[in-house]
């Protein structure tokens, strides 16, 4: 009877390994700028974040609308401002503006209100749909597997630098040394996913290391996954 019993538990450890699986990490968007004085609590909540929260993928594009107004912001760059204007019209997300945290792509939040925030992550891994996602790095680049599933979307490749310190001459920060995680470096739309198993094989993008999301055409993240290797 024993080793009949033992035998049972052998043949299930798959399945309950794959049940064991932890579910997607809910994504966090902040919309941030070095020449922004009210950035840097929100940054600091961010970096919080992708120390201690496995569970939540944050990323920090910096928008190019602050450069003219004393600190040209290095990290800026026009995919991500133009990211934040596409919430606008594609999530019925109302103004634009910083520290602004999107949520999977649907809940808006003030960046640096922690609560709101925490609040915010709770409430989409509650409701948070997942399409299987995978993604790893090899010696000849990126290869990125889409399960099957309901719906459409398209496949987005991430690539971000884990933490940058910067010391601002000028502008509304001038003085203070800034240390910001997870700072999107690139964005590329690498593919469209029409609910059917897909596999891609892209080059490296710029930054560190890199994530992949999958959005839906109304804004909501129904996938995600960091890259592996």
């Amino acid at each position: 009877m024993r080793l009949t019993l033992m035998a049972v538990m052998i043949a299930a450890l798959p399945t309950l390994a794959a049940a064991a699986e932890p579910p997607r990490p809910v994504v966090v968007e902040l919309f941030t700028s070095q020449g922004c004085s009210s950035c840097p609590p929100a940054d600091r909540i961010l970096s919080e974040l992708a120390r201690s929260r496995a569970d939540v993928l944050v990323l920090a594009f910096h928008v190019t609308y602050w450069n003219r107004l004393g600190w040209p912001d290095p990290y800026s760059f026009e995919a991500a401002t133009n990211r934040q204007r596409e919430y606008r019209s594609i999530s019925g997300i109302g103004s634009i503006y910083t520290p602004q945290a999107v949520v999977d792509g649907t809940h808006d939040v003030v960046g640096s209100d922690g609560a709101g925030l925490r609040k915010a992550i709770a409430a989409a891994a509650a409701s948070a749909v997942t399409v299987p996602m995978a993604a790893s790095r090899t010696a000849e680049g990126l290869t990125i597997t889409v399960g099957a599933g309901k719906g459409k979307g398209r496949i987005l490749l991430v690539g971000y630098d884990r933490e940058r310190r910067t010391q601002v001459p000028r502008g509304e920060n001038a003085g203070v040394t800034l240390v910001e995680s997870n700072i999107v470096r690139s964005l590329v739309a690498a593919g469209a996913w029409q609910g059917a198993a897909t596999e891609l094989r892209l080059a490296v993008p710029e930054g560190e290391t890199h994530a992949v999301l999958l959005q839906a055409p109304d804004g909501s993240i129904i996938g995600a996954a960091r890259v592996a290797g």
